[in-house]
């Protein structure tokens, strides 16, 4: 393909600019400015970052543009309701209230207040320990809930425990709770002494049973919000509390929960948050994958809506709502546009206060520190409490004498956790048990739209260059172009004249197309027999493994992993598995209509995390005439029956659950033949062949899938498939 040509194919769509498109090529030249004599990759690592790049992009715009429009007291108003709407779409509907059943189980005297220790259920069965900090004097009291952030040990965290007991001292009712997977709430214990076994601690808590839910087209941001709504409902109705005085503040997790809570619960009076996730996803000079945290935090589907974390502070508008940041998350804790797109977000919802008649409601803090509830925020929002519930403008200078109490004297349960002393659900059981209730999608699933798939461009596969291999067989590095700004690279390993027009063969691997090319391997042994076979990489694999984005090195080290490309792609409305999909279909096309391959059987082999994608695209391509899953998953409901699932979130699509599973897409293959070798379940366990049928069951009485004991990989196996 001609330069131009190829430079026009991939500066289209997406909005990215033509520049960068060229910049992606990888075009080098020498001095003297004659062209690069030898293969032109393209720089494949840029391909699964600039994707996302032009979807932020796009999101950022429908944002901006309606944002622009907030121009009335009436625009703004009509903006709220929207995000109040849009919000609970996006996590799941809220459940109905239903009886809290508090308990007051002990408590304790200490100067100037006393603390209650109590349980509450925010669902039937589902426990919330709590501690209620009763100041001395005369009652009704303004009331505060403290949402936590990410502590292990909850409420008992050291300078959690410090803000509660400054603000009691202060006159101040509070009410302080164990968030899911915290403190007396560990749903995945570990060994004794350790107090959950998923690593990450809290996070690894919050996003474990959160990627599960998503399968059952709920959200942990749907129950953690639904915990904070409940909490604040046994505050509001406290007999000691003024319901007209009520506040929510919190720090880190804490506060990313406040902000939830400020855009759908009008109770409130005033909040003020503390470092918490302040930042958009799709903001400017947006980094791949994006400032994706922990599954409460990341609003799957947004983007394209043009709704973003700074939208839940619009609802609260004009209530007088702080927000203060820790200058050094933006390389310490959070991504590097932390500040800067706080600061840039801040001035535009300024705006909105100063045309709702309330500029002096809303304001910025800071602290240099790094990420913690230091001394000095914790003096911010004690004045601001005071200012806003008790009309002190003056505040206090100096924090009121506190002295963190033990973990165990807090405790509201006797070994700190809920499930062995009081039993009930779990996010786990909460979740299966929802999947156990949903009925199969009584009209035939659009796939396409499940997978909010984009189609391929039509497009020939572009040969780089052709080398001869050993005995006669013939190498060709090819790219095939996908979408706009999406190129993936194969390995075609052609027979030799006197071998026969054989197959096509498209291996998917995800160790990626570089792995045994060479004479003597897999791909060079298979063409000996006659086969056209082609390795490829799709988005994320092998060489299309995307490249750093820069920043700090600890942030972007962690965040360059499969888990948070594919929580940036959901976010940004193109799930990673229907990406890779849509690479799938632009190979099989491209290899199916290019050179030497009209009027040739194509069958396409997988092998595990490439199992589904592949699946998905022969469901969506007839021209894929025979299928190979090698150690594959074996179906999405797996997922939500096995509570230590192992299995990558790039599979995971919303409300799937409701709508198809993957035993039902191999029985549509029908007749095309389905060779299952190995399936596994959620955990990477293999299935016997005995379970396997029975999961599979609905698809063998059509007889066109072939059942085997292992994951086969070798020249036999693959040789025998393409029979």
């Amino acid at each position: 393909m001609a330069g131009n040509t190829r430079r026009s194919f991939l500066g289209g769509a997406l909005g990215a600019p033509a520049l960068l498109a060229q910049a992606n090529l990888g075009r080098a030249e020498a001095g003297s400015g004659q062209p690069f004599p030898g293969a032109a990759y393209h720089q494949y690592s840029r391909c699964l970052p600039d994707y996302l790049r032009g979807l932020a992009a796009s999101a950022r715009r429908t944002r901006e543009a309606a944002l622009a429009k907030l121009t009335t007291p009436a625009a703004i108003q009509q903006r709220q309701r929207w995000v109040r709407q849009t919000l609970v779409e996006l996590i799941g509907s809220l459940p109905e209230r239903t009886n809290l059943n508090a308990k007051t189980v002990g408590s304790f005297e200490r100067a100037g207040y006393r603390v209650e220790r109590l349980v509450y259920e925010s669902r039937p069965d589902f426990h919330i320990p709590a501690n209620l900090y009763i100041p001395a004097g005369k009652p009704p009291f303004p009331a505060v809930l403290f949402q936590l952030g990410h502590s292990g040990n909850g409420k008992a965290y050291d300078s959690y425990q410090r803000a509660c007991q400054g603000l009691v001292k202060l006159g101040f009712l509070v009410l302080s709770f164990d968030p899911m997977g915290q403190g007396e709430r560990i749903y995945y214990p570990g060994v004794p002494g350790q107090r959950t076994r998923l690593e990450g601690g809290a996070d690894g808590e919050h996003t474990v049973p959160g990627r599960q839910m998503l399968l059952t087209g709920t959200t942990s941001t749907q129950m953690q919000l639904w915990d904070a709504i409940r909490s604040l409902d046994y505050l509001a109705s406290h007999p000691l509390a003024d319901a007209t005085r009520l506040a929510s503040t919190g720090q880190s997790g804490g506060a990313t929960l406040t902000m939830l809570l400020c855009a759908v619960d009008d109770r409130l009076k005033t909040a003020a948050v503390f470092s918490g996730n302040t930042e958009n996803v799709a903001c400017r000079n947006f980094l791949p994958p994006g400032s994706t945290d922990d599954a409460e935090q990341n609003f799957v589907g947004c983007g394209p809506l043009g709704f973003d974390r700074w939208d839940l502070f619009y609802p609260f508008a004009p209530k007088p709502l702080l927000i203060s940041v820790s200058d050094k998350d933006s390389f310490g804790t959070y991504s590097p546009n932390y500040v800067s797109d706080g600061w840039e977000e801040y001035q535009k919802l300024a705006a909105v206060y100063k045309t709702m008649g309330a500029a002096g409601s809303l304001s910025w803090a800071d602290t240099p520190l790094p990420h913690g509830l230091s001394y000095d925020s914790r003096l911010q929002m004690y004045n601001w409490m005071l200012r806003h519930l008790k009309g002190d403008p003056q505040g206090v200078t100096q924090e009121p004498a506190v002295a963190p109490e033990p973990d165990s004297t807090l405790w509201v349960t006797p070994d700190a956790s809920v499930i062995s002393s009081f039993g009930g659900a779990t996010p786990f059981s909460l979740t299966r048990q929802r999947a156990g209730a949903i009925a199969p999608a009584r009209t035939p699933v659009s796939l396409e739209k499940l997978l909010r798939l984009e189609r391929p461009t039509p497009s020939a596969p572009v040969s780089l260059r052709k080398v001869p291999s050993a005995r006669g067989v013939t190498i060709e590095a090819l790219e095939v172009p996908c979408v706009p700004g999406v190129v993936l690279p194969v390995w075609q390993f052609h027979p030799s004249q006197d071998a026969g027009p054989g197959p096509i063969l498209l291996l998917l691997h995800p160790g990626g197309r570089n792995r045994a090319w060479h004479e003597g391997e897999l791909c060079h042994s298979l063409a000996l027999d006659g086969m056209t076979v082609c390795a490829a990489d799709v988005r994320g694999i092998g060489d299309m493994a995307p490249e750093f984005s820069p920043g700090a090195p600890g942030y972007m080290r962690e965040h360059q992993e499969e888990e948070n490309y594919a929580w940036g792609s959901l976010i940004l409305g193109r799930p990673l598995l229907g990406q890779r999909t849509t690479d799938v279909l632009a190979l099989a096309r491209a290899l199916r209509t290019g050179p030497g391959g009209r009027g040739r059987r194509l069958v396409v082999a997988a092998y595990g995390a490439m199992a589904v994608p592949a699946l998905c695209a022969a469901c969506l391509d007839p021209g894929i005439e025979r299928l190979y899953l090698a150690g594959g998953l074996s179906s999405f409901r797996s997922l939500v029956e096995t509570e230590d699932y192992r299995h990558s979130l790039a599979d995971f699509v919303p409300g799937v659950l409701g709508q198809t599973d993957l035993p039902e897409l191999v029985a549509q293959l029908a007749p095309r033949k389905v060779v299952l070798g190995g399936m596994v379940d959620a955990a990477g366990k293999p299935h016997s062949l005995e379970a396997g049928k029975t999961i599979y069951a609905a698809a063998l009485q059509r007889g066109h899938v072939e059942f085997r004991a292992e994951p086969g990989w070798s020249l036999e196996t693959l040789r025998a498939v393409c029979r």
